[in-house]
């Protein structure tokens, strides 16, 4: 019985206080008052995709146990967003192809986000910002690159204790996500 608590039970505690900063990171006011992103559901979606997508990279360059930290906080993310649908009034029937095309989103958001940093051209991050997060405010997205940026190179200071344990992973958004 004592063998079915191992080491990811005592990592999740960590995982989850990590996921409740990108979640608030995600919801600052200024992304959805001034920095374009639509204030619904597949706004907060987002922004949400993006922190999250930023906290991944970074732990994917860490060495072992990053992996798994990461596995953790892709499986918190998704049942933070299933039980968004969930609350959304979506029927149990129809939670499972809802969470498959959710995943989908989230999985090309990713690789986008990824091909756009490794480019050579700044403008790429901007422009697959523009495409997903501000599709209604074009002129927002380079912004927010510059946010995500300014995300990215916070979070490689940090190593995975850094990672689990700071409390300021995230800049405030109105430092450059206003139009």
């Amino acid at each position: 019985m004592f063998g079915l608590f191992g080491k990811r039970e005592k990592r999740q505690a960590p995982v989850d206080a990590v996921f409740a900063r990108v979640v608030e990171a995600s919801r600052q006011p200024a992304f959805y008052l001034e920095g374009g992103i639509a204030d619904s559901f597949e706004g907060r979606f987002e922004s949400l995709t993006l922190h999250v997508f930023l906290v991944l990279r970074r732990l994917r360059e860490l060495p072992p146990p990053a992996d798994e930290v990461a596995q953790d906080l892709v499986d918190a993310n998704f049942a933070y967003l299933e039980l968004g649908v969930r609350n959304g009034g979506v029927s149990d029937i129809a939670v499972p192809k809802r969470m498959k095309k959710i995943g989908q989103m989230f999985y090309g958001r990713v690789q986008a986000y990824e091909a756009a940093l490794v480019s050579d051209t700044p403008a790429e991050l901007a422009e697959a910002l523009r495409r997903n997060a501000t599709p209604d405010a074009p002129e927002a997205a380079t912004a927010l690159s510059d946010y995500a940026l300014r995300v990215q190179r916070r979070l490689a200071g940090l190593d995975l204790e850094g990672l689990l344990n700071e409390t300021a992973l995230f800049p405030a958004a109105q430092e450059g996500t206003a139009r």
